[in-house]
């Protein structure tokens, strides 16, 4: 059942990989759904995720040129867990999550 979900949802993000705005669509509705235990690594703050499809309302420059979320203790699951799985990472040339094979 479990696999039949996954491969679904890797066709849904296959078709809108290029419409960050429905991958975004995406992601929220399947945040609720465990994190993939083939993820390994840590965020590095590159905030790329805070950029889908436009920057969030809640990111904040400091005067040193840093990255903040003004709701980082309150942000939503979708911010929380993404990268969630590997089909629905679209910013792994900045990101430093990965995917174990």
């Amino acid at each position: 059942m479990n696999i039949k979900i996954n491969k679904n949802i890797k066709n849904i993000f296959s078709v809108f990989s290029h419409n960050n705005r429905f991958a975004r669509v995406l992601r929220t509705s399947t945040s609720v759904l465990p994190i993939s235990k083939q993820r390994y690594w840590k965020c590095n703050n590159c905030w790329a995720c805070c950029m889908l499809p436009k920057r969030c309302k809640f990111l904040e420059v400091s005067m040193q040129w840093k990255f903040y979320c003004r709701i980082y203790k309150l942000r939503p699951l979708n911010c929380r867990k993404y990268p969630r799985t590997d089909f629905e990472f679209i910013t792994k040339d900045i990101c430093t999550f990965k995917f174990k094979d």
